[in-house]
């Protein structure tokens, strides 16, 4: 059983700085195929990869015909997984419609999302939630 001795100089801690930077430290992606949705009491703003179409960011009325629209959208961004956060009940009627449509959705905390300092608009935010789904 070999022992790591500890790093006795600047120079080696340097070193081992430099090599940690230099790995990949990202996150690996889990979910490509994902979309975040701020959903509002008069509006939702959706958000998709932005390979997946010229306007990534769109924003969406709370009217069923609407959901349905946004559904449709999704689907043609060949969407998958949705996450979606909400401070009210303004989320039931599109989670339901999304889970008919064959959407995997999951409704997440503000409160837990909200890590950001500073203030954020809807597009914004719905930006974040994607970041962290996929």
């Amino acid at each position: 059983m070999s022992e790591e001795k500890p790093l006795r100089n600047r120079k080696e801690r340097k070193e081992l700085a430099r090599r940690l930077q230099s790995e990949n430290p990202g996150l690996d992606v889990v979910h490509p195929h994902a979309a975040g949705i701020d959903v509002g009491n008069e509006a939702h703003y959706v958000a998709v990869r932005p390979d997946r179409d010229a306007e990534p960011v769109r924003r969406f009325e709370c009217f069923t015909a609407d959901l349905y629209r946004l559904a449709a959208w999704l689907k043609k961004c060949k969407v998958k997984t949705i996450v979606m956060q909400s401070t009210g009940v303004y989320w039931i009627p599109l989670y339901d419609i999304m889970e008919e449509q064959g959407f995997e959705v999951c409704l997440v905390n503000a409160r837990h999302t909200k890590s950001l300092p500073g203030r954020k608009s809807d597009v914004q935010e719905s930006q974040w939630l994607l970041k962290l789904h996929t």
